[in-house]
């Protein structure tokens, strides 16, 4: 039983080829949380299970995070991804596709695969796409109260549901303090990411993060790819910009219609075999 660990501006996560697990449709929650544990596992801050076949592109992928729940999708799961199947021989310099239960993707790797540009999509800001409760509209600067404190946001899907804030001053304090009720606000029918968004220049913004199933996140591409098209839809930045993170910066393009490419490094970590007692333990 094989995987291999990546990290993407330390966003780390373990890959599992299903061909490797050949008794298993997929990881069950107890497994994803176990492999996880910083402790008692292999630790990331997430699972990626593919490739798998797909009708709808040239393979497939599920991404499951700490607590065993399932993501749409993840900019820097995605790019990991795409390292793996260059490292493997499934791919080389040219495009190919991945699917997500978020979407289809369109990726590229460059620099024997330390770099990798991903087509996430298009971004919407429309509640019934993110989705947000009430009716019909597009999200932007709305009222939400947390605690003690009462915030402005815009909220944004590109897959995943995304709470986008936009404030003069951002950190890690605020992050983990807000962060978690934000999640699990009744707004968010599914829950959601959150993005703390200090503007530094019209080409570049800074992000503190909070990720739904994850928690404190030192990057997050999917982040990146919302809170830049919020900040270009507020007309806070222009349409190239970089994102920067506590784990570092992604590049980020904007084109027509919110359609949104993303840019960063990979990092090759470890590959290696996981012990049957692992999952003893899980069970």
């Amino acid at each position: 039983m094989r995987f291999a660990k990546y990290h993407a501006l330390g966003n780390d996560y373990l890959v599992l080829d299903p061909a490797d697990f050949p008794d298993c449709s997929a990881p069950t929650p107890e497994q994803v949380r176990v492999l996880c544990h910083r402790h008692f596992g292999v630790g990331s801050d997430g699972i990626l299970w593919g490739p798998s076949p797909s009708a709808a592109a040239q393979f497939g992928l599920r991404i499951f995070n700490p607590d065993g729940s399932e993501s749409e999708v993840s900019g820097n799961g995605l790019r990991i991804f795409s390292r793996f199947l260059h490292d493997q021989g499934k791919v080389g310099s040219a495009p190919f596709t991945i699917a997500t239960p978020g979407g289809v993707v369109e990726s590229q790797v460059f620099d024997a695969g330390r770099l990798i540009t991903v087509a996430m999509g298009r971004v919407s800001f429309a509640n019934t796409e993110v989705p947000v409760a009430g009716p019909p509209r597009e999200v932007l600067n709305e009222p939400i109260k947390i605690q003690d404190r009462e915030f402005t946001y815009c909220a944004a899907t590109i897959g995943n549901p995304h709470c986008v804030i936009v404030l003069p001053e951002i950190s890690e304090t605020l992050a983990r303090r807000y962060g978690p009720g934000i999640e699990v606000h009744p707004n968010f029918p599914r829950k959601a990411n959150v993005q703390f968004l200090q503007v530094i220049d019209r080409a570049n913004i800074r992000l503190e993060l909070w990720e739904r199933g994850v928690g404190y996140t030192l990057a997050s591409g999917s982040s990146a790819c919302a809170a830049a098209a919020v900040a270009h839809r507020l007309g806070l930045v222009d349409t190239q910009l970089s994102v920067h993170m506590p784990g570092g910066a992604l590049g980020i393009g904007i084109g027509p219609d919110y359609a949104i490419k993303m840019t960063g490094p990979v990092a090759r970590v470890a590959a290696g075999e996981l012990h049957a007692e692992l999952f003893d333990v899980a069970d």
